[in-house]
């Protein structure tokens, strides 16, 4: 089986539950035909580069999954469907990464760097 990532952005006005319920529908779809989902992170409600269906903040989602390849022609097919989700992008990788991906990591780091007592400047 080969490894994917899946990743899709769904409409800024969806509450969090209803973000975690879409990416429920994706473990699904994947589950039923014969696909083991490995990793599901939820990144958050972010910024867009430009405005997409008027919005211009989106909730980012990523499954890591591996898969036979009709599973991905399925998934995107059910992903091209639902009218809340308004990108998605499956990518073919060569292995899954250990640990957080780097979004999960740079959160991590921006959320220490608010912690940090701010540095007495010196003479």
């Amino acid at each position: 089986m080969a490894h994917y990532e899946h990743v899709f952005l769904a409409r800024q006005d969806l509450s969090q539950a209803q973000v975690d319920a879409l990416a429920q529908q994706a473990t699904e779809i994947i589950e039923s035909n014969e696909g083991k989902v490995i990793r599901t992170e939820t990144w958050g409600l972010k910024n867009l580069a430009y405005r997409i269906d008027r919005n211009r903040k989106a909730h980012y989602v990523m499954l890591a999954f591996d898969a036979p390849g009709g599973v991905v022609a399925e998934l995107e097919r059910q992903t091209r469907i639902n009218e809340d989700v308004i990108r998605y992008l499956t990518v073919r990788v060569d292995e899954h990464e250990n640990g957080p991906s780097v979004m999960m990591r740079k959160n991590d780091r921006e959320r220490d760097r608010k912690r940090r007592p701010e540095r007495e400047e010196r003479d």
